[in-house]
């Protein structure tokens, strides 16, 4: 019973660009409108670390690394969130995964999708 399931990874160059989606197919729309839910990634021998999240409400909150290249959005009705990742790096390479925080602090996360960055 998959809750949240991610999508979108890949191989690219540097400069390019991915969109990653994070769907949620088994909660109902009225709880995923009033979750947070939030994009991290972890690198090899690395910690994972937060990229992007998105509250409720719509406010955004991103990682110092991906200010400017990377943006997070939200569609309700089809319980998904995305993040668009522009101007790829090679240190963006990592697994990404989703996280979705229900307002009872219940956590669901994704078994994650590659990103590679290489030319």
């Amino acid at each position: 019973q998959v809750q949240v399931a991610e999508s979108g990874g890949g191989l690219v160059q540097p400069g390019g660009s991915l969109r990653l989606s994070c769907r949620n197919p088994r909660t109902i729309t009225s709880v995923f409108s009033g979750s947070t839910v939030g994009w991290y990634r972890q690198a090899p021998g690395k910690d994972r670390e937060l990229v992007a999240e998105i509250t409720s409400a719509g406010n955004t909150n991103y990682a110092e690394a991906v200010k400017g290249r990377f943006t997070i959005s939200k569609d309700n009705s089809r319980k998904t969130v995305y993040l668009q990742m522009n101007l790829l790096k090679f240190e963006d390479t990592a697994d990404y995964y989703c996280k979705r925080t229900e307002r009872a602090g219940t956590e669901y996360w994704g078994k994650g999708t590659l990103v590679t960055v290489s030319s």
